[in-house]
């Protein structure tokens, strides 16, 4: 089977498509003919660094073989993953725990169920844990035309929140008011202050939602008011952020929200899973594929994922 490879750490360049052994599954194991692999930027922190041979964590495909104990899923069976601790998605067949496994229901196709489930849950876990977003918040919402931002902006219009969204150009725009946001500032660095004070009338927002990186961490902490919360998540695409206690203004609750902290157990990941379809299912959740890419080009896909050009959700289909 075809994988791609990381030959060393580097640029989108090093990664490379090579020839592997067909994976055979252990106990508790199920290998998969991928359909859709997703791109994230944590895959591009995985290839700067080579902290794996072969990237990818999530993407959707179909049972080929189970390995001895397992009964949960079949051959033929359609299911989805998400394999926050090891990688290998980029390839045409995967080996999987079935405690990273998912199943797909009928009405979800597979590019969507590869695109929806590291970012949904991500989303989910920002806007109903990191900060529960209550009916009447003021949000500010970090590239608010990418995956994670696409989706955040639609659960928190879904729980009744205003969405500023944040994006790099113009062009994006459309995008993030169609997903719903009230208002959107088109801004890159830290530009973005005087817009976010003006549209809350010099208040600030309850809740930012800062993917985007060190670069960005102070000026979301000066736009937020008083117990407002930041929602911090992106330090694999920027300098991680340093500050003292009493730099931290106007009783601002900080967290850092991980994945893995919202999916501790296979049962919360099937859980919270089920609620993402659930929501696409009933139109609720709309998810956008920014750009699909055959298997032999992924570093296409990591060149143009880095270039900040790219809306929506970015897939290798092997």
């Amino acid at each position: 089977m075809r994988a791609i490879v990381i030959s060393e750490a580097g640029g989108p360049e090093v990664l490379q498509l090579h020839e592997r052994p067909t994976p055979r599954p252990g106990p508790g194991e199920v290998s998969v003919d991928v359909r859709a692999a997703g791109v994230n930027f944590f895959d591009v922190g995985v290839r700067r660094g080579r902290t794996a041979e072969m990237p990818g964590i999530e993407g959707a495909g179909v049972v080929r073989e189970t390995g001895e104990g397992v009964h949960e899923f079949a051959p033929g069976d359609r299911v989805a993953w998400l394999t926050l601790e090891t990688q290998a998605s980029y390839a045409e067949q995967i080996v999987l725990p079935v405690a990273n496994v998912v199943a797909v229901p009928d009405a979800i196709d597979d590019e969507t169920a590869a695109a929806v489930l590291l970012q949904g849950l991500t989303a989910h876990h920002h806007s109903t844990v990191c900060h529960p977003v209550q009916p009447g918040d003021i949000t500010l919402v970090h590239a608010a035309a990418g995956g994670v931002g696409l989706l955040l902006t639609q659960m928190i219009k879904a729980r009744g929140g205003i969405v500023i969204g944040l994006v790099s150009r113009p062009e994006k725009a459309e995008i993030a008011i169609a997903a719903g946001a009230d208002h959107v500032v088109v801004s890159t660095g830290d530009a973005f202050v005087g817009a976010v004070q003006e549209l809350t009338g010099g208040e600030g927002v309850h809740a930012v939602f800062d993917g985007a990186g060190g670069p960005t961490f102070s000026a979301s902490l000066q736009v937020l008011r008083t117990h407002g919360t930041m929602v911090f998540y992106g330090p694999l695409i920027g300098d991680v952020p340093t500050i003292a206690m009493n730099e931290i203004p106007r009783s601002t609750r900080l967290t850092y929200g991980t994945l893995p902290d919202h999916v501790r157990t296979h049962e919360e990941l099937a859980a919270h899973a089920a609620e993402l379809f659930a929501l696409v299912e009933r139109g609720e959740l709309v998810v956008r594929i920014g750009g699909r890419y055959p298997l032999a080009e992924a570093a296409r896909a990591h060149a143009d994922i880095e270039s900040r050009t790219t809306t929506g959700k970015l897939l290798l289909i092997p």
